[in-house]
Parts: structure tokens; C-alpha cells; sequence
């Protein structure tokens, strides 16, 4: 007969610590988008494909407050004349107007990166486009989990 032990207290912390970097990965990019957020997403794509990589978008993966969640988006970008991003996109998959910021970007800022905060009303995935002055676009995609709305009434 096989009897079970109590998990020890390293174990129980080890699997906690384990399931965290599992929430915190970001969702695929091919999940799918309700209708009219890849409407909002495909205004900005037009026919270009968007590529995973050269975004770092930081969110918390549980917001207390929808009001108010932070958000910062950095891009890998030299931000010469020559290469540098020029615009980056905040889309949230479950407000009412999916698309809640445009950042304009120029090589005079030397850096690619925005912080704001937003508001969401509910849990949903943060999607971030990235547009390049070679007109190459990318992505990347995180959930946040929102306790109390933001949105709503």
C-alpha cells in the first residue's frame, strides 16, 4: 500500500513559485481575438504580419483596481533615424473600444518606451503592436487579471 505525505514546506513553495511563471508567460499570439478587437488589430496590421519578439510589455498579472492598472512597453529599437519605431499600439481585448492607446515615437526620444496606466473592466489580455520606421510590425500579448472593474457601473 502507498501512502501519501504531507507536502513539505519547500515542495509547496516550489509548486507555487512554479504555477506563478506559468500565469505570468504571455498568451500565443494565434488565440483568438474576439471580433472586434481583430478588427481594430487588422485596421493597424492592414496586410503585414506581425511578428513575437522586440516587445517587453510589463502589466500586473492581477490589477486590484481596473481603474488604474500600469502598463510599460519597451521595444528593442536603436532609435536612429534609420531604425526606430514610430508608433506602438494598446488594444484591450474586453473593453468596450478595443483600442485605448496610440503612442507616436521619434528617434529624437532615444529610447522606445512608454509607461501608462489604463483602465480595464474586467480580465482580459493586454495586446501591444509595435510599428517600425521600415514598416515592419510586431506584438506581444499578456493577461490581466482585474479584481474590481474599471469600466463598468
Amino acid at each position: 500500500m502507498h501512502t501519501l505525505k504531507a507536502p513539505t514546506r519547500r515542495g509547496a513553495m516550489g509548486l507555487a513559485a512554479a504555477a506563478a511563471a506559468v500565469a505570468l508567460l504571455p498568451m500565443p499570439a494565434s488565440a483568438q481575438l474576439a471580433p472586434a478587437v481583430q478588427a481594430a488589430v487588422d485596421r493597424v496590421r492592414g496586410n503585414r504580419t506581425a511578428q513575437e519578439g522586440r516587445i517587453t510589455l510589463r502589466a500586473p498579472p492581477i490589477a486590484e483596481n481596473g481603474n488604474t492598472v500600469p502598463i510599460t512597453v519597451s521595444v528593442e529599437s536603436p532609435m536612429t533615424a534609420a531604425d526606430h519605431v514610430t508608433r506602438v499600439h494598446v488594444f484591450a481585448t474586453g473593453n468596450p473600444t478595443p483600442e485605448v492607446a496610440v503612442f507616436h515615437l521619434t528617434p529624437a526620444m532615444g529610447r522606445a518606451q512608454v509607461d501608462t496606466r489604463i483602465r480595464l473592466g474586467q480580465t482580459q489580455d493586454v495586446v501591444v503592436l509595435a510599428e517600425m520606421q521600415d514598416g515592419s510590425l510586431f506584438q506581444a500579448r499578456t493577461e490581466v487579471k482585474v479584481t474590481i472593474g474599471g469600466c463598468g457601473g
